[in-house]
């Protein structure tokens, strides 16, 4: 029979496997994509994104991990020690690297964008506007890429010292 313990380590690993997988695909594939766009159709593609990934299954993966892995942690306490610490680490590095982040850095920028008004701007506005958002956006999404990778990792390896 599975234990409590174990159903919230693979809820983990599957939550935590979306949100990286997410992070990565837009890291390696969406914003060089997006960059070789002209600075018009840049923020009109991007505004656009913002409001597409506004959804179900995002908040279902992206806040999941939020709540499986502190429960996956508190569930495997006094089970294994070192699974138990990986599982801290795993922890805190979503909430402060891609939580933290994402509602730090992130939102307030797509907000932002969000309010820019294409169509009433000239030419220059919008690339300024660009140019004020795509670097540290995309070093921002770096960042919540290569910390929910790490946390994937940590639960992978904590899944992998299961014993039954």
């Amino acid at each position: 029979m599975i234990k409590l313990s174990q159903a919230f380590l693979f809820a983990t690993a599957l939550a935590t496997g979306l949100v990286a997988g997410l992070f990565y695909s837009w890291t390696i594939s969406v914003t060089p994509g997006l960059h070789k766009l002209a600075d018009r159709e840049y923020v009109l593609a991007f505004q656009a994104m913002n409001k597409a990934i506004l959804n179900p299954m995002f908040f279902i993966s992206f806040m999941g991990s939020l709540v499986l892995l502190p429960l996956a942690t508190w569930t495997n306490y006094g089970n294994d020690i070192p699974k138990f610490y990986l599982l801290v680490g795993a922890t805190v590095l979503y909430f402060l690297g891609v939580f933290g982040t994402t509602v730090a850095g992130n939102v307030p920028m797509n907000e932002s964008l969000a309010a820019f008004d294409v169509d009433s701007a000239s030419l220059s506005q919008i690339a300024e506007q660009r140019i004020s958002f795509e670097s540290r956006w995309n070093f921002l999404n770096t960042i919540r890429t290569y910390c929910s990778i790490a946390t994937l990792a940590l639960v992978i390896i904590a899944c992998l010292r299961d014993k039954n």
